[in-house]
């Protein structure tokens, strides 16, 4: 992590991710493409998520969450790289067939180590593996939920799950949110922590910072018109004048459950541990 000097007042909060660990080298060529920046617009060219729009330029990197088509081909990590597209860091992995690949790369990864995805293998930071067959309170990332799939979950900066037993043919794992469920066995997981934890501590700093990263201001319901917003209206910075604050479309927008409900709890044995805010 980096401090900024305050050579001005934005600078003096502000805070950059080291990338001195990182590769100096453009992504790899076969493993990405041009990304369309849409800009909250959905298929008929309406706005349907506010405040997007503008930003960089990106460059989309193909990520091999599954490595099931990779069982035993040992593979050399020849890149630690930067992904504007996530919070994490990735790896480039040349495979002994001749195949670049990216991954997600684990906390602890360096270049020229040797990763291997298989059914069963070495339990080491970076190899992929079945949870049946990793010992109980190691630590895993990019999760396979349904199998085949690949990895859906566990895939952002600085986390991991923990294996805390197996249970016939299902695995019992905590997940970052303090959830605990049960998992097929067979399905994929790979050991350790995900790369770049200091991600969570990095302080924006100023309001250009974050239209570069496509993303627009926010502004009060009760500074607009009363035609815009259900705040809206009145003379100056007016109190809302409602008993319960509304969303731009008139539903309540406290106190309301946005929570899908889950088809099956079945599987659930522990629900996520709620998190009260800072004030």
């Amino acid at each position: 992590m980096k401090i900024c000097r305050p050579t001005t007042p934005a600078r003096r909060q502000m805070t950059i991710a080291d990338f001195s660990g990182l590769t100096k080298k453009k992504p790899e060529k076969s493993l990405r493409r041009g990304k369309q920046r849409i800009s909250g617009r959905g298929h008929g060219g309406r706005v349907t998520v506010r405040h997007r729009g503008g930003g960089h330029k990106r460059l989309l990197r193909f990520i091999d969450f599954k490595r099931r088509d990779k069982t035993g081909v040992p593979g050399i990590i020849a890149a630690l790289e930067y992904d504007p597209n996530r919070s994490s860091r990735i790896a480039l992995v040349h495979y002994s067939d001749g195949e670049k690949r990216y991954i997600l790369a684990p906390e602890g990864l360096t270049i020229g180590e040797t990763v291997v995805s298989a059914e069963r293998t070495k339990v080491k930071v970076g190899n992929c593996m079945q949870l049946k067959h990793i010992p109980v309170g190691y630590k895993i990332h990019n999760l396979e939920v349904t199998l085949g799939r690949g990895g859906q979950i566990v895939r952002s900066a600085g986390t991991s799950a923990t294996l805390v037993g197996i249970d016939g043919v299902h695995a019992i794992v905590e997940l970052p949110s303090g959830e605990i469920r049960r998992l097929r066995c067979e399905c994929m997981a790979t050991i350790g922590t995900v790369s770049n934890p200091e991600h969570n501590l990095i302080t924006i700093g100023k309001a250009g910072r974050m239209r570069w990263m496509g993303k627009k201001p926010q502004v009060l319901g009760k500074s607009m018109n009363a035609c815009d917003h259900p705040h809206g209206g009145g003379e100056g910075h007016a109190p809302i004048g409602l008993k319960h604050p509304k969303t731009p479309w008139g539903k309540n927008a406290i106190g309301v459950k946005t929570r899908r409900k889950k088809k099956s709890k079945a599987h659930l044995l522990r629900p996520r541990v709620k998190r009260l805010r800072k004030k």
